[in-house]
């Protein structure tokens, strides 16, 4: 067995795994990258990048046909058809340039990357294979993974977002099980590729995690869409002869519901099985790895980054904590402690929500002005043929002070950064009422908002 030797050992390639590396490569650490699998981890290869290219494939054709049946355009096409294998190979594309990208970076910043499965003996060894691999400093980023049902096992009809991804035909009917994000925006693009889809869900409406009014124009699109609710329903079973859906209604009477495919999205959980975790006997927090604001864990020099330590399981976490874990080892301060961390929902209409929301701040005892300005009155969002949703602000009442952004809207997801930045940088409602917004665009709603909250919105 070779035996090597680094000042920074990191087990996972997704995106706090790599940023770490980078950073760490620029900084001048010796660095080693383990990655069982393609370099991206879930977000590159089978979450964020390709749903996205899903989504957008699902959008065109959806738009296209919509021409074909009469458009207030003046647009007229013929039926579209959709060559799906056609689809998946674009959206492949996109992956393989970004994942060849982190390579050459990785490259670039002289890292090592070890491609195979690692195997934890200590704080400072771990195993691949027949390479034993020294380390000062142990940064966990194994991610997360799928949630199962043991009554839904993955495999045949049944299907994780994973195999949704790379769909090589577009069912007749597709019964999600599971209406928060994940769910709801393949949910939205299957149903545009031409299935009919159903989506069963245990609470009673989509998207538990958000508030009832910012959900609500997602509801109202559903609806519009033909997608069928199954709310405060829970699933029993697959009968594969028959192929049905077992659910089991509020009422407690047992549903059977015809479906070619069944996609389990009920949540993830974080990677802990399979590398030997145990062996460091680390502090959890539930079925993370606890961390302190330094991302460090109960383990000196042993630290965890992502979706390994917890919610928010979100990619610009990772890569956050990952640049400054690298920092950190290199001697500089740093600590992870940001004001809000943007938590965005591709579905159509899109959900954005940075800081608190009108009854997280409630709870926490602050007395605040809530205030919304509807995408319906703005001009930008009439030329996208989209006046659905809104922008709502909570600001502190006694000085102002923004505590929370959401929003839901065509293309609000590209609103999340102006969202984040006011928070952080302690903005109150005159800074942005007072700032010049471009016309037109989606982003005068944010004006129009602290406006509104001030008393004098301008549209309204």
């Amino acid at each position: 067995m070779q035996t090597l030797n680094t000042t920074l050992l990191i087990i996972g390639g997704g995106p706090g795994g790599y940023v770490a590396a980078i950073r760490a490569g620029q900084l001048g650490i010796s660095t080693i990258l383990v990655e069982g699998q393609a370099l991206g981890g879930t977000c590159l290869n089978v979450g964020c990048i390709p749903s996205k290219a899903l989504i957008h494939v699902a959008e065109q054709f959806h738009q296209t046909r919509h021409h074909s049946q009469g458009s207030a355009l003046g647009i007229t096409v013929a039926a579209p058809t959709l060559d799906i294998g056609k689809s998946v190979e674009w959206k492949d594309g996109i992956v393989d340039r970004l994942t060849t990208g982190v390579a050459a970076l990785l490259k670039k910043h002289k890292v090592q990357v070890i491609h195979g499965w690692a195997k934890v003996v200590d704080g400072k060894t771990v195993e691949v294979g027949d390479t034993r691999i020294q380390c000062e400093h142990l940064l966990l980023a194994t991610g997360s993974k799928s949630v199962d049902l043991p009554m839904l096992p993955v495999g045949g009809p049944i299907i994780s977002s994973t195999e949704a991804l790379a769909p090589s035909s577009v069912p007749k009917h597709l019964v999600v099980v599971g209406g928060g994000y994940i769910g709801l925006e393949l949910g939205i693009a299957y149903r545009k590729l031409g299935a009919e889809v159903s989506v069963v869900e245990a609470q009673e409406r989509i998207l538990p995690a958000y508030d009832g009014e910012l959900t609500q124009p997602v509801h109202e699109a559903l609806k519009q869409l033909g997608v069928k609710l199954y709310l405060k329903h829970s699933v029993e079973g697959f009968d594969a002869q028959a192929n049905t859906l077992k659910v089991r209604d509020p009422n407690g009477d047992t549903l059977s519901l015809e479906t070619d495919r069944v996609l389990v999205a009920v949540g993830r959980k974080p990677n802990t099985q399979g590398w030997n975790l145990e062996a460091l006997d680390l502090a959890m927090n539930g079925s993370a790895v606890k961390i302190d604001n330094r991302c460090q864990t109960s383990m000196r020099n042993v630290w965890a980054i992502g979706d390994l330590s917890g919610e928010p399981m979100l990619a610009h976490r990772a890569m956050a904590q990952g640049e400054m874990v690298a920092e950190l080892i290199a001697g500089l301060h740093r600590e992870f402690n940001p004001t809000a961390i943007a938590a965005v929902c591709f579905t159509d209409p899109e959900v954005v929500v940075v800081g608190k929301t009108p009854d997280e701040a409630n709870a926490a005892g602050l007395d605040c002005i809530v205030s919304s300005f509807p995408f319906a009155a703005n001009g930008r969002a009439m030329t996208l043929e989209s006046k659905s949703g809104f922008v709502r602000v909570v600001a502190r009442r006694d000085n102002h002070l923004i505590v929370g952004w959401q929003a839901v809207g065509v293309g609000v997801s590209e609103l999340s950064t102006a969202f984040g930045q006011s928070l952080e940088m302690g903005a109150r409602l005159e800074d942005i009422a007072g700032t010049i917004h471009a016309h037109p665009t989606l982003g005068e709603a944010v004006q129009e908002a602290a406006l509104r909250a001030l008393g004098h919105a301008l549209h309204l």
